[in-house]
């Protein structure tokens, strides 16, 4: 039997996949990918002798059957999805449905669009001295989401967010999180199709991000990050959080 390497593909950047994941497609007799959030750079590396997929218009149970079809031969298979397989992906199903054909798979985690937003734009979710924390999450749409997970009862916490999957609701965005109390000063970073050749990234504050979403018609994949330790004193954090003998001796750690 061969096995199905579920592959985190990155935010879109085709050198942002793992070393790991990028050695798997080129050895995959099958290389299924979600099309619509995967660029063909991403693939490029799969062998000529591969079958090469699109799954942006197949169902589970089509994908499903040509994995169990490759991998019945004794073929590697290699499912690329978008960002990091554990968030916001659908491999929870797939890996069901290839249990009960009794079909080993792996899952390689791959750079989620949080980080790549982060790094694009400079920016970062924790603070020496400041927050430590990182809330990952989405709007309610047609996923669900927990009524403890509200956005609004989230922002009591005043950490560090990154949004997801809202793109079509920034008013929203704004409206909760400023009524769970968060202040309307907070930095606010908008990343657009980060990882591909349009990317952006706009600074701007709670009080004006639906603002900004419409100005720079952000609506679609977008991810929001919310960064109340954003423009903090750098410097003093640095020597609060215990760092200043670094300095002393020399960059020794």
């Amino acid at each position: 039997m061969g096995k199905v390497y579920f592959i985190g593909a990155g935010p879109g950047d085709p050198e942002l996949i793992t070393v790991k994941g990028q050695r798997i497609i080129l050895e995959a007799g099958l290389v299924l990918y979600a099309g619509s959030l995967v660029p063909k750079a991403v693939i490029a590396s799969a062998s000529e002798n591969a079958r090469v997929e699109n799954s942006a218009s197949m169902s589970l149970e089509e994908t499903n059957k040509l994995m169990v079809e490759h991998a019945g031969k004794g073929e590697i298979v290699a499912r690329v999805h978008t960002g990091d397989p554990a968030l916001y992906g659908a491999v929870q199903e797939q890996a069901r449905l290839l249990k009960q054909a009794e079909i080993e798979y792996e899952i390689i985690p791959g750079v989620t669009s949080a980080c790549a937003a982060a790094a694009a734009s400079s920016s970062s979710f924790t603070v020496p001295g400041g927050t430590q924390t990182l809330i990952i999450t989405r709007m309610e749409g047609r996923t669900p989401v927990p009524e403890d997970e509200s956005l609004q009862k989230l922002a009591a916490h005043n950490s560090a967010m990154a949004i997801y999957l809202s793109a079509g609701n920034p008013s929203g965005i704004q409206e909760q999180l400023l009524a769970g109390g968060m202040a309307k000063d907070t930095p606010v970073v908008l990343g657009y199709r980060i990882g591909w050749p349009e990317e952006k990234s706009v600074e701007t504050t709670l009080e004006n991000l639906a603002e900004a979403a419409q100005e720079n018609d952000f609506n679609r994949q977008t991810i929001f990050m919310i960064l109340p330790g954003k423009g903090a004193d750098s410097e003093s954090l640095l020597y609060d959080a215990g760092f200043s003998h670094m300095f002393r001796d020399g960059g020794k750690q």
